[in-house]
């Protein structure tokens, strides 16, 4: 027998920001709103979270206390219609943790790991919209054949509110800007996890 998947009503209408700002996290979880429909982000590897956290650590050490690094919550980029996107990784004010929603002028830096089924949307379509919104910086990383991670930065033209292409990194990610930042992604392991340190186990 075939069990028949029920959506949600909601996933099929337009929401306002005021109905998704009266959602609990856990309703907001993994899901973007785009031009007020449900967008239903792809399952995310183990592989793409620590990615996406030794990034979010570097940057965080590295941003200084005026701004803070995080992963996974909402950016708001419009109010009408409602578009929220929820980057892999932000940089955003340190001053605006306890506001809510996190908008475009609050955000240094956005970082999307590509996945299989959000190629398409990391490389092009958020582009345009994160440009468009403002954001001064893009990472966008991939995940090569070869397990070593591609860092493409982008940097914001405010004239043309768009991206011009910046620095690419293999492996190693030795960028200036917005700040001076080395952290290795080839080894995924991370500098704690290194053979002598698990060979007690």
């Amino acid at each position: 027998m075939t069990t028949k998947m029920v959506v949600p009503a909601w996933m099929h209408t337009q929401i306002r920001a005021e109905q998704y700002d009266s959602w609990s996290e856990e309703q907001c979880a993994g899901i973007e709103i785009v031009d007020g429909m449900t967008v239903v982000s792809p399952r995310v590897s183990k592989h793409h979270s620590r990615l996406a956290r030794i990034l979010a650590n570097a940057l965080d050490a590295a941003a200084g206390p005026d701004w803070n690094a995080d992963t996974d919550f909402d950016v708001r980029l419009q109010d009408v219609p409602l578009t929220n996107r929820r980057p892999d990784v932000i940089v955003y004010r340190a001053e605006t943790i306890d506001l809510t929603p996190t908008r475009p002028e609050h955000v240094l830096l956005v970082v999307e790991v590509v996945s299989p089924g959000s190629e398409t949307t990391d490389r092009i379509v958020k582009v345009d919209q994160y440009a468009k919104a403002g954001i001064p910086f893009y990472w966008r990383v991939e995940q090569a054949a070869t397990g070593i991670p591609i860092v493409y930065t982008y940097v914001l033209d405010p004239a043309t509110k768009a991206y011009r292409d910046g620095e690419m990194f293999t492996g190693t990610v030795k960028a200036a800007a917005p700040f001076s930042i080395t952290v290795d992604l080839g080894d995924m392991r991370g500098p704690e996890k290194s053979p002598l340190s698990t060979s007690g186990r």
